[in-house]
């Protein structure tokens, strides 16, 4: 925490002064005697009271004193703020295998359902565009700040054969502004501006499979990375594979984390794997409240006002009960 008006902390120091007067008081000697007529009625009083409780309205208004002190120093906190200027894209699985029902009701209304609430969880006004892949990928939602549209284009996903992930992140990344999609080769085409200014980009791609067409997932992980992209990488399903009914057919089909979590670490993004719709919705839920948002000093000296009005408040009302015995 850091404060606007430091100097302001200096107050502090009468803080024990206070103290030493309060001591002082209680140790002077009363000028009024009180005589009871018998020791067991001093006894009887002795015990019944709580010396404590006369400290504690004391120590609330001390307490209430110190807080207005921090109200007038101006403390600022690091507050989380939208930040508009990043731009998201997910790419999702739409390959066959999505429909595998090991995760209720199956994989790809599960990942439907997750990329909704992440789309809802991202601050008004954030940009974020849709990517599907499965033997090729699409472009089904430029980056805009109609989510409503980007919602209805996920709730319209379909599926097809075969799983694309290099494609499908490829798509992604050059979806979003100021990466330039090369004319020919893998190379990336870099605008005049250098890579460090480019605007901020994060890429959320989930896949449930191996990645068996198109660019292979290594080299698009290094374009991310020369672009200046994050990936984070959502593996839904097992390691160890499912069979999948598919024509009439069995199919084996397995996550291969090893892939997701190589483009993660390649983009400083992360990996998680998920094999139920509980956690693929706690997973996006969470990265959509951290992706597009950014902390920023904020003055909360408001804030501290109303806590010292709560606290001046309670202090009175202790006071009156206690010391007084209204209560």
């Amino acid at each position: 925490m850091t404060f606007l008006w430091p100097p302001g902390l200096l107050l502090y120091l009468l803080i024990p002064a206070l103290i030493a007067g309060y001591v002082w008081m209680l140790r002077r000697p009363s000028r009024v005697r009180v005589r009871y007529s018998s020791l067991d009625l001093v006894a009887q009083a002795a015990a019944a009271g709580k010396p404590w409780r006369r400290h504690v309205p004391a120590g609330l208004y001390l307490a209430t004193l110190c807080a207005i002190i921090l109200t007038l120093a101006r403390p600022m906190a690091p507050v989380p703020v939208p930040d508009n200027h990043t731009v998201v894209m997910l790419s999702i699985d739409v390959s066959r295998s999505m429909m595998a029902h090991d995760v209720v009701p199956n994989r790809i209304e599960a990942a439907k359902k997750a990329a909704v609430e992440f789309v809802r969880a991202l601050p008004r006004g954030a940009k974020v565009g849709l990517v599907s892949f499965s033997s090729y990928a699409t472009l089904v939602t430029p980056p805009t700040d109609d989510h409503d549209r980007v919602i209805q284009a996920i709730n319209g996903l379909t599926l097809e054969f075969a799983t694309a992930i290099g494609d499908g992140l490829l798509e992604a990344i050059y979806a979003l502004p100021g990466r330039a999609r090369p004319e020919n080769g893998m190379a990336p085409t870099v605008p005049p501006a250098s890579p460090e200014q480019l605007p901020p980009a994060t890429v959320v791609l989930l896949s449930d499979g191996q990645s068996n067409r198109g660019t292979p997932p290594e080299d698009a992980a290094v374009v991310a990375r020369q672009l200046h992209v994050k990936v984070y990488t959502v593996g839904l399903g097992s390691p160890e594979g499912t069979f999948l009914e598919l024509g009439g057919r069995s199919i084996f089909v397995r996550l291969d984390e090893e892939t997701l979590k190589a483009i993660a670490q390649t983009t400083a993004g992360t990996y998680q794997r998920v094999s139920s719709t509980t956690e693929l919705s706690r997973v996006y839920t969470r990265l959509g409240r951290s992706i597009g948002w950014e902390r920023k000093p904020t003055e909360v000296s408001g804030l501290v006002s109303v806590a010292v009005a709560a606290l001046f408040v309670g202090t009175v009302a202790v006071s009156l009960l206690w010391m007084h015995r209204l209560g």
